[in-house]
């Protein structure tokens, strides 16, 4: 199994991840838990797998300084777009993650790493970089995709099969990531390094509701209810995607 990039799937990445609600809601969501975290002042920002810009788009609007590194030359230039339409300005790096360490100067003060580790042959791998990226008192956004979510939606549809087999990887043809994350084992691997400040699910319900549910429900009110949810005790673990805001831990001398 090889690492996933998205050269050939970009537009399509486009029109189902950010052209419908799902996509609507999980901008909703990791942009209402920076705004509560972040500290208020223009951060030098990263974002690891950045495809089509739209986190740092937004973030640049916000007056922080934005450094995008993707490594499919057809996301890189939609991002790239889409930062010439908007006006802002950015630093694009057409590079996968682990060259970033030598590529850039110093650490930052806010590292983006969203539905990059599930598309990673080796997912654990990815956590000392990040580290070598953040600064000693900045942040990393982290979001991933959630293998308990995939196992509750397995259960709901009757595939007990597939669970016994414990097939949760998508086949890397399509949008279905090909390395779900369990979320305890996650934790586990950030642990001696990373402390979690906030954690909240994404798409806590909406992926659980019927199809013709989903059809009649008003975009904003479906939205409410997710932010309103989304660090519910018994719901947020059932997020689709996960969303932990870390900061490094510091060490004791």
């Amino acid at each position: 199994m090889t690492d996933t990039f998205f050269d050939d799937r970009a537009i399509r990445f486009a029109e189902k991840i950010y052209g419908n609600a799902k996509g609507a809601i999980r901008l909703a969501v990791l942009q209402a838990d920076l705004k509560e975290t972040l500290p208020d002042r223009p951060l030098r920002v990263l974002d690891i797998g950045a495809g089509l810009g739209h986190m740092a788009l937004w973030l640049a609007e916000q007056g922080h300084t934005i450094t995008l590194a993707e490594p499919s030359p057809p996301m890189l230039q939609g991002a790239r777009h889409r930062f010439d339409e908007s006006g802002l300005e950015a630093t694009f790096i057409e590079a996968p993650w682990q060259e970033l360490p030598g590529l850039v100067d110093s650490r930052f003060d806010l590292v983006l790493c969203h539905a990059v580790l599930e598309w990673l042959a080796q997912p654990h791998t990815i956590l000392p970089a990040l580290l070598r990226l953040t600064a000693p008192d900045g942040y990393l956004s982290l979001a991933f995709y959630n293998r308990d979510a995939l196992i509750y939606r397995n259960l709901l549809k009757g595939h007990f099969k597939k669970l016994k087999r414990q097939d949760y990887a998508g086949e890397g043809k399509g949008l279905t990531p090909q390395q779900p994350l369990d979320p305890r084992e996650l934790e586990s691997a950030m642990s001696s390094s990373w402390q979690i400040m906030s954690r909240s699910g994404v798409r806590v319900f909406h992926d659980y509701m019927p199809v013709d549910f989903q059809g009649k429900v008003n975009e904003a009110d479906l939205i409410e209810m997710e932010l309103a949810h989304r660090r519910h005790p018994t719901f947020a673990g059932l997020g689709r995607y996960l969303h932990w805001i870390c900061q490094p831990r510091v060490l004791e001398e």
